[in-house]
């Protein structure tokens, strides 16, 4: 029975394993503070290397800049906080108010200490990443990260929390560290990103010529110059500008970067609308919908000259692309016909309509930040964001990339568009996309229309719009809507750990504490509570499905149909403990203090022995 870490995964540490499978002899072990640690051997490392190692002021290129260092130490950091399930902001799958069965996630907190969390459960599981970050135009909040102090200790700190305890400060352009605030700022949280994604997972990220320079060139660092995808150039106005001193910016930019481009092998088609549609006018049986084109290509620097007869016997000469063989086996197919003109005879084939429009990199149909604001005014009646992406932008992406099962994360949620984005591809074409939106609850300005509407954070209104488009566009969609269409999301908090203290270092319990400690887990947290934090540790999905069954009297958790069996009631006795085993579970967790006596502690891994040998058994 083995204790549970209760804290994200070490960046160090997996680093140093990621080492240790390439140069297995580069791994040694050492002594720090009275524990056996492993770490690298940069000697033998640099042997292994040999000629490969630059060093000192030898001359390379390199992106940096001040406290990047400190950067990439915040991205490895581990925490102890948890996510906290909040059942009353939930929404069930059906729209259901309080509803608890989705398979979407609404997390609140900030978004670095989030992706730590769900770096154990998500590690090369989400499809795709769309953000929309802030652009650092000096007016946008900047959250500073400091994990080298407990949570107490920061929230004594001079100035990096709201009145409202969210640790942001706004980067103005008077900041002598403006650039350098917003790179240590994105840096890690695209480090922890790369990892969550899929070997074929892409990210997305908008940006506008503030920092596009310094993104492109921290992406080419962190995924690869290699898996660079495309700039692409969305036009987010049209219209207006003749007030602006030089140029009127009329576009924003969407960096695409790719786990690994080689397994993009997909092409990346855009639906075929408008004119381009009318002209496959033909349809074939099988529904496949094609035009005659000419096969006459005067223009051409090279063209292939062919001689043929045509049905009334006239001799007709074109430039062609296509050789005379394959005209002729196209004739005999049905795929080449002669059509008379008033010019006389011509030669046609048949075009078949693609599967689509290979994407182009300027995105000029794809709506605007105006009707990104009027989609928000439709549903909640006022102007409740501003600066809001329009839904058709990530639905395009998630178009480009995903298929049915697909996990789409937005760390820097806002308004929630790509939540709603991914609902109404969903009621489109039946897929069973799962989004996971992450926003910090900023406060609304009290001047600003969201606040008068009763919306005191970004929180509030994300969860708002999710709740309101799900309802849209179940209503719209009818009874063409999937029957299992998913318009709800689990609510989760991010906080501080279930665990005391005590938990985590045992060595510093002092001898007058010793039996105040029944139990190690807060006061206040709810079984749910410890569930959740449970599942983050063993890397289980937080939308699996949660069933409380009632075990030998005793309240049990069975998550993902008996994969996961967690009972964190007190005075378990054995006959609990042999009813659970024999359910045969994967996983089996227990509160270490809720053993009804030494007896039954002592019995517990030989009842399991007996009934279910394969388990693997947790305590907390």
């Amino acid at each position: 029975m083995d204790k549970l870490k209760m804290h994200s995964f070490d960046g160090v540490e997996r680093n140093i394993e990621q080492i240790g499978r390439l140069f297995p002899d580069a791994v040694t072990e050492v002594m720090r503070d009275g524990r056996v640690e492993h770490a690298i051997d940069f000697d033998v490392l640099r042997q292994e290397l040999s000629d490969s190692i630059v060093e000192g002021r030898e001359e390379r290129y390199q992106f940096t800049w001040p406290d990047k260092k400190a950067a990439v130490l915040a991205a490895n950091a581990p925490i102890t906080a948890t996510l906290r399930p909040i059942p009353e902001d939930s929404v069930g799958k059906d729209g259901t108010s309080g509803g608890f069965d989705s398979e979407n996630l609404y997390i609140e907190g900030d978004n670095l200490e989030v992706l730590k969390i769900l770096q154990e459960t998500y590690l090369g599981k989400v499809k795709m990443i769309y953000i929309d970050p802030p652009y650092n135009t000096g007016n946008d909040f900047i959250y500073e990260d400091d994990f080298s102090r407990n949570t107490a200790e920061y929230m004594k700190g001079s100035g990096q929390y709201d009145k409202a305890g969210n640790r942001m400060v706004t980067n103005t352009e008077n900041n002598g560290r403006f650039h350098t605030d917003w790179l240590n700022m994105i840096y890690p949280r695209l480090k922890l990103a790369k990892d969550l994604l899929s070997d074929d997972g892409v990210i997305f990220i908008s940006i506008d010529d503030h920092e596009f320079a310094n993104l492109k060139m921290m992406c080419d660092e962190i995924f690869g110059a290699s898996n660079f995808v495309s700039s692409l150039i969305w036009q987010q106005r049209k219209g207006g500008g003749n007030d602006s001193r030089l140029v009127a910016t009329d576009h924003e930019y969407v960096e695409i970067y790719a786990k690994s481009i080689e397994t993009l092998t997909k092409r990346w088609y855009v639906p075929q609308v408008g004119e381009y549609l009318k002209r496959y006018r033909e349809v074939e049986k099988d529904g496949r919908r094609y035009y005659w084109d000419t096969l006459v290509r005067n223009g051409l620097q090279n063209p292939i000259v062919i001689t043929l007869t045509a049905p009334d016997g006239e001799s007709v000469t074109i430039n062609s692309q296509k050789s005379k063989e394959t005209v002729l086996k196209g004739l005999e197919e049905g795929m080449v016909r002669f059509t008379k003109t008033q010019n006389g005879w011509s030669l046609h084939h048949k075009v078949y309509m693609k599967e689509g429009q290979v994407l182009r990199s300027i995105l000029m149909e794809y709506g605007t930040n105006r009707s990104a604001g009027n989609e928000l005014s439709q549903l909640f009646g006022v102007a409740v964001f501003d600066y809001s992406k329009p839904t058709s932008l990530p639905k395009l992406f998630c178009q480009l990339c995903t298929e049915d099962e697909s996990i789409i994360l937005d760390f820097f949620s806002g308004s929630a568009t790509t939540a709603h984005a991914v609902m109404q591809l969903n009621a489109e074409d039946g897929g069973h996309r799962k989004f996971i939106m992450v926003q910090l609850p900023e406060r609304t300005d009290e001047k600003s229309a969201a606040y008068k509407a009763g919306y005191r954070n970004i929180c509030e209104i994300g969860k708002e719009r999710i709740r309101r488009a799900g309802r849209k566009i179940k209503e719209e969609a009818g009874l063409a809507a999937p029957a299992d269409l998913d318009i709800g999301f689990r609510c989760l908090r991010l906080d501080e750990s279930n665990m005391d203290d005590v938990y985590y270092a045992p060595d510093e319990l002092r001898q007058e504490t010793l039996f105040s400690l029944v139990d190690n887990v807060k006061p206040d947290r709810s079984p749910e509570d410890l569930l959740f934090q449970v599942m983050l540790d063993l890397g289980i999905l937080l939308s699996s499905p949660i069933e409380r069954k009632e075990i030998s009297g005793k309240k049990v958790f069975d998550v993902a149909d008996g994969f996961l069996l967690a009972c964190f009631d007190r005075d378990i006795r054995d006959e609990t403990v042999k009813a659970i085993a024999k359910r045969k579970p994967y996983y089996a967790v227990f509160r270490d203090s809720g053993m009804a006596n030494d007896s039954v502690a002592a019995n517990f891994d030989q009842i399991f022995e007996t009934y279910s040998p394969d388990t693997v058994r947790k305590v907390l």
